[in-house]
């Protein structure tokens, strides 16, 4: 598996302000990693390094190439959907699909018009005749449609109705992910896309707090749910978090003994949630 991003010990200082601290990753080709955190934890300026438009301390190769200085050379093979698309308002549908193609060599109309076909959006329509969840279908439908080796997403379907990012995230599975691209996402909505994830990278106070594929959670990570009568016992096994559920209480352990577990009460695979939760404020979801 080729690598497609490495960052070592990147750092971004702001005053006195710690944004990244020594943050070192990697992401593979084929790969969807959620990049999970907190508001102001990082994650803006992680992206923001990613694409170029961040300088930072340490090291960091996108694509092979360093994102700052060949910034240009980068846009041509990465896409980016941002949390707050902004589109004149007196610009027509059409118009932004020649727009588009026009200034980007990697964009495909006929991949852009297949999106759009699955909406009400009209190529004639105006974004001021668009509703905001229309409007970002349509920023989605654009930047979608470019042939890009990594999709960066932030926020994606900010704006979507339910149905609408259920479509959002079908179509990035079936019509755009395959072995050679790679996603970049951060979301707080973590349980619309605990089902596509192939890597979990969460960062709290501009550090990595966890970097671990989801098929390896079941062996690091275990909740236990156990009546209050061995709550204490539970507690002797020293969980990441705490927290009570109709009437019984929930534990979250790492790299604990299964069997130490399932002799005190039923033992789950954490959810993304709950592994957050307990992985950067000290308590189970």
């Amino acid at each position: 598996m080729a690598t497609l991003i490495e960052a070592r010990g990147l750092t971004k200082r702001f005053g006195n302000t710690t944004a990244l601290d020594g943050v070192s990753f990697q992401v593979g080709s084929g790969r969807i990693v959620g990049l999970i955190g907190p508001n102001g934890a990082g994650k803006t300026t992680a992206l923001k390094a990613i694409l170029g438009l961040a300088r930072c301390e340490g090291s960091l190769s996108v694509l092979g190439l360093d994102p700052y200085h060949d910034r240009d050379r980068l846009a041509e093979r990465v896409s980016f959907i941002a949390d707050v698309a902004v589109l004149p308002r007196w610009l027509k549908v059409q118009n932004a699909i020649d727009f588009v193609a026009g200034v980007h060599p990697r964009f495909r109309a006929d991949r852009c018009q297949a999106f759009l076909e699955r909406t009400s959006i009209k190529r004639t329509s105006r974004v001021r005749e668009l509703s905001k969840g229309m409007i970002t279908q349509l920023h989605l439908a654009l930047v979608m449609a470019i042939d890009a080796q990594l999709l960066v997403l932030d926020e994606p379907t900010l704006g979507l109705d339910i149905l609408s990012r259920k479509r959002f995230y079908d179509s990035l599975l079936s019509d755009y992910m395959d072995a050679e691209r790679t996603i970049l996402v951060t979301t707080h909505q973590v349980e619309e896309i605990e089902h596509i994830l192939t890597d979990l990278l969460f960062i709290d106070r501009g550090r990595v707090v966890l970097d671990l594929p989801m098929d390896d959670i079941p062996a690091h990570y275990a909740q236990l749910l156990v009546a209050p009568d061995r709550a204490e016992a539970a507690r002797a096994l020293k969980p990441l978090g705490e927290r009570q559920l109709l009437g019984r209480h929930v534990f979250l352990y790492e790299n604990a003994d299964h069997a130490a577990l399932a002799a005190l009460g039923e033992v789950r695979q954490p959810s993304i949630a709950d592994l957050f939760v307990a992985k950067v404020q000290g308590g189970a979801a």
